[in-house]
């Protein structure tokens, strides 16, 4: 097809007759999914599962690629299904709407993809993802914490137990060990200090999660997140 004729040009027939037949399976799709599924989606890949139970809200405006003021309270699957479908038609796309837990991933997995990009950004659904894939021998590639950050040029590519200056992967590395993992989790990270310290939700809106105030608002942009998301992709490609 004349689309990916300068794809095909850059990486040679062999190589793009590979991306056309792999299967890859994005599981969140926000600030750093949606970008990853973007690039994935232009460069061929010919078969894609997309997961992520949300609607798209006004506060994602700023860094999701699926948010617009057209899409607010639309499911983010069924945007991203048909952004991918509008850009490659012959793409082969599958959405799950789930939340991703113990009891929802024999489902999402049914079928072995050739590599899962993990952009989840809530923890417990990340450590179940991580620990499902690495113990079911399925290749994953993790995005650490995007948030907090501005410096593009920090961002770097490595294993999960190798990184440093992110305290999600502190965290998750500290947990993994506890399930028989230490090592052998590619990501994406930073190594710039977080910039500024999460803000607590409006009092109104934390009121519904009780005493604690529930999750705090970390301040993002959509160019470390957006870079994020397409070294995700990148790696993939190469991957594959």
């Amino acid at each position: 097809m004349e689309q990916f004729v300068r794809t095909k040009l850059l990486l040679g027939e062999q190589k793009i007759k590979k991306i056309f037949e792999s299967k890859v399976t994005v599981v969140g799709l926000g600030a750093v999914g949606s970008f990853a599924v973007e690039i994935l989606a232009r460069v061929g890949v010919g078969n894609l599962t997309l997961v992520d139970f949300d609607v798209v809200q006004e506060s994602n405006i700023n860094r999701q690629l699926y948010a617009l003021h057209s899409t607010i309270n639309i499911k983010k699957a069924e945007l991203a299904k048909n952004r991918v479908l509008d850009i490659n038609p012959n793409c082969k796309v599958k959405t799950f709407d789930v939340f991703v837990n113990t009891d929802t991933l024999d489902t999402i997995f049914s079928e072995t993809p050739d590599i899962v990009i993990d952009a989840i950004d809530s923890y417990n659904p990340k450590l179940r993802l991580l620990e499902y894939c690495y113990k079911h021998n399925i290749k994953i590639i993790s995005s650490m914490g995007a948030a907090l950050k501005t410096d593009p040029f920090s961002i770097k590519y490595a294993d999960l137990f190798e990184t440093h200056h992110c305290k999600l992967a502190e965290r998750l590395r500290g947990d993994l060990r506890s399930l028989g993992i230490s090592k052998g989790i590619p990501c994406v990270f930073s190594e710039q200090s977080p910039q500024i310290k999460p803000i607590p939700l409006p009092e109104q809106e934390g009121k519904k999660y009780g005493k604690n105030g529930g999750p705090k608002i970390l301040g993002s942009t959509p160019v470390i997140t957006g870079i994020f998301g397409i070294l995700l992709a990148n790696k993939t490609i190469e991957l594959i």
